[in-house]
């Protein structure tokens, strides 16, 4: 059979299509042996090959003959049940795998908003256990500055005046600092400090504002709130703690193909990482 050709195979009543060369990537695979017609277990019923196993988990079976990784949903328990059915077909890589399910099961994200309020100036300090997401919250996080005259909490966003972009400040790969607000500057010209969070296109000065859209915020990107707590009454400094679900990054195996050797003898395992 041609490894152009393609495949067609009933698994448990499910049907799937595929090409002969996605299910030879592991030679000596049942699903490889199947194709060039050296395993009889695998019978051929009108152009399909018939295969009395579970169709639902073969569906991972074949994304990760697909791709060479493993991938699986953040409900997924079945972990042993799919290992069998990797060693039912000879997909040892597969199964060594999946024997490690601390590597692929979701672990939980933390992260932590500290808020305190100074006279008029609201200050940010935002911590995260991944990395990944507080880059992604800073690229969403936007601080602008300029002056004007008056001062409060509820001055409106000066238009007629030109706002100026500042950095976030960045102590390190897992935190951010920012803030709001306005402080003195000379005579009857403050300072003010305005935050945008996207996809919100306001420009915020009131602190209480801006921790109230940075918090639905993390809520609508799947956090959820477990904890708060006052750090210091004296300076009204609030902690809340925020946790989700993140699902690991994918194992992909390696396969090392030399001449006279098979692919599953020289498999290794490597995973993908997605954040420090």
């Amino acid at each position: 059979m041609s490894s152009r050709e393609v495949v067609v195979l009933s698994v448990g009543g499910v049907r799937f299509v595929t090409r002969a060369s996605t299910l030879q990537q592991f030679p000596e695979s049942r699903l490889a042996r199947m194709v060039n017609d050296n395993d009889r277990e695998f019978k051929l019923v009108n152009g399909e090959f018939f295969v009395d196993r579970d169709g639902a988990l073969f569906s991972y079976i074949m994304d990760f003959l697909r791709t060479l990784q493993v991938c699986l949903p953040a409900d997924f328990s079945d972990y042993q049940r799919l290992q069998r059915e990797a060693e039912f077909y000879g997909l040892y890589p597969l199964a060594d795998v999946l024997s490690q399910e601390h590597l692929l099961k979701p672990m939980p994200e933390v992260l932590e908003v500290h808020f305190s309020l100074q006279e008029m100036q609201a200050f940010f300090r935002i911590f995260g256990s991944c990395s990944c997401t507080i880059e992604a919250l800073a690229e969403q996080i936007t601080v602008f500055t300029g002056q004007q005259s008056g001062q409060g909490w509820n001055s409106p966003f000066p238009s007629q005046k030109t706002l100026i972009p500042l950095p976030l400040e960045r102590p390190s790969h897992h935190d951010m600092v920012f803030q709001c607000g306005t402080e003195y500057s000379a005579g009857d010209q403050f300072v003010a400090r305005y935050v945008s969070i996207k996809p919100d296109n306001r420009k915020l000065i009131n602190g209480t504002n801006v921790l109230g859209l940075l918090l639905d915020t993390l809520l609508k990107d799947g956090f959820r709130l477990i904890s708060t707590r006052t750090v210091t009454s004296e300076e009204k400094a609030e902690c809340y703690t925020f946790e989700r679900m993140k699902r690991a990054g994918g194992l992909a195996i390696m396969v090392n193909q030399t001449p006279g050797s098979s692919g599953v003898a020289q498999a290794r395992r490597s995973q993908v990482q997605k954040g420090k």
